[in-house]
């Protein structure tokens, strides 16, 4: 029994095209990561910042986008993205990750932005900062150190849930290895790709999660963490 297991098994780790085809879906995960994260990263800021604004309507609006894409499934999103939106799959998952993620990015910068006590934005005031300065030179430089863990676990969140893109077509990662069981359909043989696929994720958030305790530590000299 667990000689023919492995012989399956080893019968599909010598064929090239398992690693094509999960190199091509690693590709386009982390094309559509990537991209999420980084206009996440700065339409959340600026919906925190607005949610955060003293200015009624700015927060108010802010406030009401933030609400209403939060309490819709993601899943819902990319779909409307992709047959009523008409974009292609990969565009699709990447404006539907960015709209979903960046209202959870905006709270996390509305909690860093709190975080920061009101005698700083008065020594700031003293010194002649307008808000906009203020923001920029005082208070935001502090409230990023504090931010940094969650918004880390927020991108490792992105990364997994890419794979909802195969729900529209998109040939990500764990799309290719769905396409992959059909050729490979014995139970080992589907075992053994979802494990690769699962250590792929692995390798990469952890890493990312390292990176970010590193560099949170660096900063953060003892200010704590949003959560913390």
């Amino acid at each position: 029994m667990l000689d023919w297991m492995g012989s399956d098994v080893i019968t599909m780790l010598k064929d090239p095209v398992i690693y094509e085809a999960l190199g091509r879906g690693l590709q386009l995960t982390l094309i559509i990561a990537l991209v999420t994260i980084v206009l996440s990263f700065i339409f959340g800021t600026l919906l925190g910042i607005a949610r955060f604004s003293k200015i009624p309507v700015l927060s108010q609006a802010a406030t009401a986008y933030i609400e209403f894409v939060r309490n819709i499934p993601l899943l819902l999103i990319l779909l409307f993205c992709y047959f009523v939106g008409g974009l292609q799959s990969r565009d699709a998952a990447i404006v539907g990750l960015t709209v979903f993620t960046s209202s959870l990015l905006a709270e996390v910068v509305r909690g860093g932005l709190n975080s920061i006590g009101t005698g700083q934005w008065e020594a700031a005031r003293s010194q002649g900062f307008n808000y906009v300065q203020i923001l920029r030179y005082v208070v935001l430089p502090q409230a990023v150190v504090k931010m940094i863990p969650p918004i880390v676990s927020q991108f490792v969140t992105v990364i997994k849930d890419s794979s909802f893109a195969m729900t529209i077509g998109a040939f990500e990662l764990m799309y290719e290895g769905v396409i992959l069981t059909g050729q490979y359909w014995k139970a080992t043989q589907v075992i053994t790709i979802y494990i690769l696929i699962a250590l792929i994720y692995f390798v990469i958030n952890f890493t990312l999660s390292l990176l970010s305790r590193k560099l949170q530590g660096k900063l953060s000299l003892g200010r704590g963490t949003i959560g913390q």
